[in-house]
């Protein structure tokens, strides 16, 4: 299968008082299956990962509703307050929904960088492990290292970092995030989506200006931890469907070394099958 491991779905209803503002007039819609159905079928596209983008169990349960009348969409990265009392709990409750695939607590928006280095996580982390979910990690660079120690107190938690940790394209930055992205990808258990770079780029967004960042990224995680994703809507702040998904096959093509096709077809679809144990459409 071709898949697209990270997408979003949201009702404005839903979210009042909550991001996205008025003022990013491209995504201040209400987006459902059928507004993604086209770019899908024009990409050739076969299935997606639906991500949460509300810290909200609500949101949670509409998301799987969601997954139970979509075929195409095989998993749903859910939320928890991983230090809720109840965590394990609810967590087992969610993975008892076969499309249940991860959780993803929303890091980037919290001011504390170590907040998910909190052995206060543990308990979650270990009902995680148990029911066989995987950890999306949606940080900053900032927050890396952090994660870093988060990761290595759950070697068997399967980990994947959203959007490359949104590296500082738009500033031309590569460092820290190169040094403790390398850490992490030193865990084996860690992987790294491909995803959500463009709406960092500011006007940085040729292949030229993204290329020492993906270049990184499959010299740190190689053919077999990385997932390819569109981060829809949200990419409509920067691109087209088609135009991210044009330009991240020109970006992996151009992987020194040479990818073979079997890598690329990894990257836009079977690393996604395999790590969030998706079944075939």
């Amino acid at each position: 299968m071709i898949v697209d491991a990270h997408q979003h779905f949201w009702r404005l209803q839903d979210r009042q008082g909550q991001w996205p503002p008025a003022s990013l007039e491209a995504i201040h819609h209400d987006f459902g299956p059928p507004d993604l159905v086209p770019h899908l079928q024009a990409a050739g596209v076969d299935a997606t990962v639906l991500v949460q983008s509300l810290p909200s169990l609500t949101d949670t349960h509409w998301m799987l509703s969601v997954a139970e009348r979509t075929p195409w969409v095989r998993g749903v990265v859910g939320w928890v307050d991983f230090k809720a009392a109840d965590a394990p709990e609810q967590i087992a409750e969610l993975a008892r929904h076969p499309r249940l695939k991860g959780l993803r607590p929303m890091l980037q928006d919290l001011p504390d960088d170590d907040w998910i280095a909190d052995p206060a996580c543990d308990p979650a982390a270990e009902a995680m492990q148990r029911h066989g979910l995987v950890f999306d990690a949606l940080v900053l660079p900032r927050q890396l290292r952090g994660l870093s120690r988060f990761a290595q107190r759950h070697p068997g938690l399967s980990i994947v970092i959203d959007h490359a940790a949104k590296p500082l394209i738009a500033q031309g930055e590569i460092e820290p995030w190169h040094k403790d992205m390398a850490a992490l990808a030193a865990l084996p258990q860690v992987h790294c989506k491909i995803s959500g770079l463009l709406t960092e780029a500011g006007e940085r967004r040729n292949a030229a200006d993204l290329r020492p960042y993906t270049q990184a990224l499959w010299e740190l995680f190689g053919p077999s931890r990385l997932l390819w994703g569109s981060d829809w809507p949200v990419l409509r702040l920067a691109a087209s469907y088609a135009d991210w998904w044009e330009l991240a096959h020109l970006l992996a093509r151009q992987f020194k070394p040479s990818p073979h096709p079997d890598d690329l077809r990894a990257l836009f679809g079977d690393n996604a099958v395999r790590f969030y144990r998706l079944e075939p459409c």
